[in-house]
């Protein structure tokens, strides 16, 4: 069980002033949502990253979490989930690559549920546990191939991939509600674009929110 008093709060490199710059060069940069920005004040990504690298946690870079995996910039995660949840009026949120859990931790209390699918068990089982330990229950976990999504309980209002794909998923685009939105990097490993994809009744419009770099969607489990 994580110290609480201790651990979460942050000494040194980890504490509130380090967090508060990050939060500020965030602004500086163009994240407006003040809910976000306070997310990822509170929410300690030094635990989520190696104890060796954690006085790195609050620069905003990519952090290595082993197995071939990455924790996003945090500009990126709240750049994404500004993207997502701006306007947002429904309930669920499919989450496609929970990595390490931090994405998952940004939006947890900002919906009101989160079904999150990874690939690689043992990063879902550390991302589970520390999700317990602060205190997230509304969050679903599955191992299995995210390019399948986890139809259960689709459609969701709306869908967050932190992993590149080649193409748009198809069954990723199926399990979006009406008037849904899917955030997703699509392209080539090393440059993608960000899309914004959102579906109106027959047909899905896009908008690029720029260029990114993400860990390729692999296909199976």
């Amino acid at each position: 069980m994580i110290d609480q008093s201790r651990s979460v709060q942050g000494i040194g490199m980890t504490s509130a002033r380090t967090r508060d710059r990050l939060v500020q060069r965030l602004k500086d940069n163009g994240i407006k949502s003040e809910a976000i920005l306070n997310q990822i004040r509170n929410v300690p990504r030094h635990l989520f990253v190696d104890e060796a690298l954690a006085s790195r946690a609050y620069e905003d870079t990519a952090l290595p979490i082993g197995l071939g995996q990455t924790i996003s910039q945090p500009w990126v995660v709240a750049r994404m989930t500004e993207a997502l949840l701006d306007g947002f009026e429904g309930e669920t949120v499919l989450e496609i690559g929970t990595g390490c859990g931090y994405q998952t931790a940004v939006m947890a209390p900002l919906v009101k549920k989160i079904y999150t699918v990874e690939r690689i068990r043992e990063l879902q089982r550390k991302a589970r546990q520390r999700l317990r330990d602060l205190d997230i229950y509304n969050v679903e976990f599955r191992p299995g191939d995210g390019w399948e999504g986890w139809r259960k309980y689709g459609p969701y209002d709306g869908i967050i991939v932190t992993a590149a794909a080649t193409e748009l998923p198809e069954k990723l685009l199926e399990q979006l509600a009406p008037g849904g939105r899917m955030i997703i990097p699509v392209g080539p490993t090393g440059c993608q674009d960000l899309l914004q994809v959102t579906r109106c009744n027959d047909h899905f419009e896009q908008v690029s929110l720029g260029t990114v770099s993400f860990v390729p969607l692999v296909h199976g489990t």
